[in-house]
């Protein structure tokens, strides 16, 4: 992604992503969000190497959470 996001701090807010959460993997993120997340990366990636490939809409339900404290929860309850 090289347009910054609507709050136009896309790059931060990623780095704290992949470094909290990097170890995990597209398919945990996609028992969480369907299918359509994180569309052309595989289910054996992780979330640390592929980050800046995600497309608009994935990007903007992993800040949401990630922004609401979600994120960790979700992840966990799904182990």
């Amino acid at each position: 992604m090289k347009e910054p996001g609507l709050d136009h701090r896309h790059r931060d807010k990623n780095g704290e992503i992949s470094r909290k959460h990097g170890n995990t993997l597209v398919r945990t993120l996609r028992k969480l969000y369907g299918a359509g997340f994180a569309p052309g990366c595989s289910d054996e990636d992780k979330l640390s190497d592929v980050l800046h490939k995600f497309d608009e809409a994935s990007l903007s339900q992993l800040h949401r959470d990630h922004d609401g404290r979600l994120l960790e929860g979700k992840i966990k309850s799904l182990s």
